[in-house]
């Protein structure tokens, strides 16, 4: 059975606050300050939404490329964002003039990239093709370095060769997961022998070895925000979470330190005991009842909290740990496979894309609080007797008498220096982070009233089945995509508004109001009606003036804005027939 905390002992998300669409989006990724959110979409193009006000900031579009994007990388400080795509390229771009810096096409698609993240301009990145060992790519030279991913493949330092090659040549689908360490000076590799290989990438060389318990294949590998954590996820359907016991800021050089102090002679057995000194296991997470495969598992911004993706699909669902291992939380979204996951560097918020190529913000359930109206009040959940203090309804109380104000007024106040935040201070202050980028107003394309509809009923009703997507197959070593929903092609693979989602009262609202027409009109109806029929018209005739009062009454009933002379005679008929009209309109 599932064991849940009290929900009320931390900051996690609970609801679908709302979501972001933009043509069909694969895959996401945070600032390092959580102000700016990149999406890779389908055709080839990045969209980088201004996460405050979710609005779309700017788009990256390479004529070159068409293919769906597999991944998206912010540099350090913002300035740059890594891409790559189906095609087997890798785009370099520049956020804020939004132009290419460098691209370069692999022999293989990379399902992963990522910048090196000691630099704040870096050229240097990881990629994890499709069917082949990780690689170091140099963006400036298109030079690349592949990385060993077993300790055979160390032989002299001569580099890896193609694995696991069946009879026929062909290379099967097994991804290698690969990350960077905090500052970039080792890469962390986990092949699918089971095993965590530390690598110094620069040399080219294993440093540690740290097995697996199962010995199955290390689908990904992510460190956490501040380096003291690292999460693996495997085939056997098991989150690990090992704590890092190098120290962050000179691993490297704690490494080697390790590795002189080891006494085993056989090499193998040396880097496993390397490898022992710097990871421990802490944790493993899995779902004992249902065994369910995990997507994009993730730390939150503290690392406080680990989340991880059902991967079974036409289900979205979120699982939420904490760090103790207990499950605090699941996410029960709408009946979409859920292919990527991220956490918000600072908020408790995560986000999430389905299948559809939706990109769904879940944040905290929060209840109302009524100290926001004034710093002093106070909630009660009962009554209480209140004393008041003898001097509480003076014109000046003695209390604000005494007290001296410590400020003093001739200071000058500095309103052009930056603090430093400590939370995201490092070394390399030779560049400011880019949190946000000047909106690129773009023309709102026609909407029908028929898609809103379907589109704001989306997350009302996420008890309905979604119509059966395909996932992305391989086919001859290429992605290909899986076909857009009805929605998106009818919008033309773009729109650039906000959604939300409707309160239940006003689709109650709207819903009545297209059924039950208002009283008034139907009073003016009526009304019309009857003083147009003859038998009317000849009561008129005989009994104008007692009738002149019940009507001029009746009109003013429904609109006493309207003072029209209801003297109803023979020739004045029609006056009567005018106030019913102005009525009904």
């Amino acid at each position: 059975m599932h064991f849940f905390l009290d929900p009320l002992q931390g900051d996690f998300p609970e609801v679908i606050e709302e979501y972001l669409e933009h043509g069909v989006m694969k895959c996401i990724a945070f600032n390092r300050r959580g102000t700016l959110l990149a999406a890779g979409c389908s055709d080839g193009s990045c969209v980088i939404w201004d996460f405050e006000t979710r609005g779309i900031a700017k788009e990256l579009r390479d004529k070159d490329c068409v293919a769906a994007i597999t991944s998206v990388c912010w540099s350090k400080h913002g300035h740059r964002i890594l891409v790559s795509a189906a095609d087997k390229s890798l785009t370099l771009w520049d956020v804020v003039l939004g132009e290419k810096i460098a691209r370069t096409t692999l022999q293989q698609t990379p399902l992963q990239a990522r910048l090196h993240p000691g630099c704040s301009t870096p050229y240097i990145c990881l990629a994890c093709p499709l069917s082949s060992a990780p690689m170091i790519v140099d963006l400036n030279t298109a030079s690349t370095t592949v990385l060993p991913v077993s300790f055979s493949d160390t032989g002299n330092g001569i580099a890896p060769l193609p694995r696991n090659k069946f009879s026929d040549g062909s290379s099967p689908f097994t991804p290698t997961a690969a990350c960077f360490n905090k500052y970039g000076d080792l890469v962390y590799v986990g092949n699918s022998k089971g095993e965590i290989l530390i690598i110094d990438h620069k040399s080219n060389q294993i440093r540690g070895i740290v097995p697996i318990p199962g010995g199955t294949v290390i689908k990904n590998i992510v460190f956490s925000r501040n380096g003291q954590y690292l999460l693996t996820n495997s085939n056997d359907r098991t989150i690990r979470v090992y704590e890092n016991l190098l120290p962050v800021k000179d691993e490297l050089k704690a490494l080697d330190e390790t590795i002189c102090k080891t006494d085993e002679k056989d090499e193998f057995e040396k880097l496993k005991a390397v490898g022992s000194s710097c990871l421990s296991l802490f944790r493993e997470f899995q779902d004992s009842i249902t065994k369910v495969h995990w997507k994009a598992p993730c730390f939150s911004g503290d690392g406080e909290w680990v989340i991880g993706g059902s991967a079974s699909k036409g289900e979205h669902k979120i699982y939420t740990w904490d760090r103790a291992g207990h499950l605090v939380k699941i996410l029960e979204g709408p009946k979409e496979a859920l292919i990527d996951l991220a956490w918000h560097p600072v908020h408790p918020v995560v986000v999430s894309v389905s299948l559809t190529g939706l990109v769904y913000i879940w944040a905290k359930d929060y209840t109302e609080n009524w100290s926001a109206f004034a710093p002093d009040f106070k909630e009660l959940e009962e009554n209480e007797e209140y004393v008041e203090r003898e001097d509480e309804f003076d014109l000046v109380p003695e209390t604000e008498k005494v007290k001296d104000s410590d400020i003093n007024e001739d200071d000058e106040i500095d309103i052009t220096t930056v603090e430093r935040d400590t939370a995201f201070s490092d070394s390399d202050m030779s560049q400011v982070d880019i949190c946000y980028l000047p909106s690129d107003p773009s023309p709102d394309v026609p909407e029908q009233q028929d898609i809103h509809a379907l589109s704001n009923s989306k997350l009302g009703d996420i008890d309905q089945s979604a119509s059966p997507l395909s996932e992305d197959m391989e086919q001859n070593g290429h992605l290909t995509n899986h076909e857009s929903s009805p929605l998106h092609e009818d919008l033309g693979g773009a729109s650039f508004k906000r959604k939300r989602k409707p309160s239940e009262k006003v689709l109650e609202f709207q819903s009545e109001n297209v059924k039950k027409p208002s009283s008034k009109m139907k009073a003016a109806s009526n009304l019309l009606e009857a003083v147009s029929s003859p038998a009317v018209v000849q009561l008129l005739k005989h009994h104008g003036n007692a009738i002149n009062i019940c009507m001029t009454s009746f009109i003013l009933m429904y609109s006493p804005s309207l003072l029209v002379s209801c003297a109803i005679t023979k020739t004045r008929k029609p006056k009567v027939l005018l106030a019913a009209a102005s009525l009904s309109e």
